[in-house]
């Protein structure tokens, strides 16, 4: 009975051993990733582009451009997609983070990772001035003038790991948020509301 247990255990030894060796290999998870990142892509459109160039173009379609048929969320440093076959992540640049703020006046929602495909702000095409300032050396990382995009946000590449106050004025009215571009921020920013 004893040897019958041990047996079965060498057994079972084997074959795990057997099944995790293309699975712990980094080269080959990478490059299953990258066939199934590349795969995503082409089955919308999108081969050969870059989360850079996803994030920029997805920000700034139309309500009725906007893809149905997957979802596109970013997180401090990666761009998820994911329909319903499954989800790939592509990296964002390693100094780099995009921050979506989406000001507002009477209306919001909660939001921490920005879905380029489904959240909407208040204020869509509207003319806005922002200033983004770095607060621990005071620098001014934006200043402009621009107009939200059809899903009422601006979004911007920042630097990484920066703590900072943006502020935002429409018109008349105007408010300040603070943001951080650190590994556990969000890059979602939905609090801004104009006074």
């Amino acid at each position: 009975m004893k040897r019958l247990a041990i047996a079965g255990m060498a057994l079972t030894l084997a074959l795990s051993g057997c099944a995790s060796t293309g699975a712990d290999d980094p080269k080959a998870e990478a490059s299953a990733s990258a066939s199934a990142a590349a795969g995503f892509l082409s089955a919308y459109g999108m081969a050969g582009q870059d989360a850079v160039g996803i994030i920029d173009t997805l920000d700034r379609l139309t309500e009725e451009q906007r893809p149905t048929a997957f979802t596109a969320s970013i997180e401090p440093d990666r761009l998820v997609l994911a329909d319903a076959a499954g989800k790939v992540a592509l990296p964002l640049p390693q100094d780099k983070s995009y921050v979506a703020i989406a000001p507002y006046v009477s209306q919001t929602h909660d939001c921490f990772y920005h879905s380029l495909t489904t959240c909407q702000g208040e204020m869509a095409n509207t003319p806005v001035e922002v200033t983004i300032v770095d607060d621990a050396t005071g620098k001014t990382l934006v200043k402009e003038s621009t107009r939200t995009f059809d899903n009422g946000f601006v979004g911007f590449w920042l630097p990484r790991d920066v703590d900072g106050t943006v502020t935002i004025s429409a018109g008349d009215r105007s408010g300040s948020t603070t943001f951080t571009t650190q590994p556990d921020g969000a890059t979602c920013i939905t609090d801004l509301q104009l006074s």
